[in-house]
Formats: C-alpha cells, structure tokens, sequence
C-alpha cells in the first residue's frame, strides 16, 4: 500500500469508528485493491466489513444483484451499475457504508465512448438523516496498473470527504 494509501486509510478508519459505520466494497476493475489497501491496516476488522470483486457481468448479477437488463442496456462501465453495485454490496453486508469501481483499466477494451482509463466510483453512506449516494465518472491517464492505482486513490478519497460530512 502506498505511503498515500495508508493516510487516507487511516483516516477513513478513524471516522468510522468514531460514527460507529462499517464499509464494504464492490470492484471491478480495481479487483479487491481497495479492500487490500483497507485491510492492510491493523485493527480494520473493527471497521471493514468485507469485499466483492465482481470482474464478470454474471459476478455483478449473483454476488450483488445488478440486473441483467440494467448490464445489457448501460454496459458494465457505467454510472448506472457503479450505483447498483455500490447499493447491493451494502444491501449484501452487514456495511452502513459502501464503496464501488467499475471501469476500463486497459490495455484494450476501450470505444470512442468510454476509453481505456473511464472508471465510475460510487459511494453509499447510510446516515441518521437519510442515506447519501455519490457517483462520479473519472478518466485516468497511464498503463493498466496506473489506472488501477488511480481509482483506488479516488474513491478512498471520496470515502473520506463523504465521511466528513456525515
């Protein structure tokens, strides 16, 4: 985990425990990176719940309950699924908190519409007040690892703004 990583982790750990929340994620092409870069941190038993890599559309159908229309209609990178596997990843645990990536990661598989690089994070805070759902579209830059070390860095800082506001 990289020096970066850690101190937003910690962080993010640190206003879990004091908001009493539980986080679970949901990746794609991240591919369990964010739960590595969570649980790499001592003690994050106290506040990780768990994570879903769900790498295949049939993975996002049984594991978190993204429809197969909704799949066939959006594309697997898409703001609409990031949503759905953010809301189903929570709905699956025992998490008050959610996190998700979606996206291209390359080399190939990009088209005109969504380049290598497009990624779609959402995050899901259930709160006193309401539940807050956050989605963003990301394009980043650079090989398959980059993209991949990209999107780990957003949505855990993402994690960490929308912890702030809670």
């Amino acid at each position: 985990m990289s020096s970066n990583h850690k101190s937003v982790v910690i962080k993010i750990a640190a206003l879990l425990l004091q908001q009493q929340q539980r986080l679970v994620t949901a990746e794609s092409c991240s591919g369990g990176l964010l739960a590595a870069a969570c649980t790499t941190l001592a003690g994050s038993s106290a506040w990780f719940e768990g994570g879903f890599v769900t790498y295949s559309n049939r993975s996002k159908n049984l594991q978190l309950g993204v429809s197969e229309a909704l799949l066939a209609s959006h594309g697997a990178v898409s703001e609409a699924v990031a949503l759905a596997m953010v809301n189903g990843a929570v709905e699956r645990s025992f998490a008050t908190v959610g996190v998700a990536v979606t996206g291209i990661a390359g080399p190939e598989g990009g088209t005109l519409q969504t380049p290598v690089g497009t990624v779609y994070i959402a995050w899901h805070l259930a709160a006193v007040t309401g539940s807050v759902i956050q989605s963003r579209r990301f394009t980043f830059a650079g090989s398959r690892e980059a993209v991949r070390q990209q999107s780990v860095a957003t949505a855990l800082g993402g994690l960490h703004d929308l912890l702030q506001i809670a």
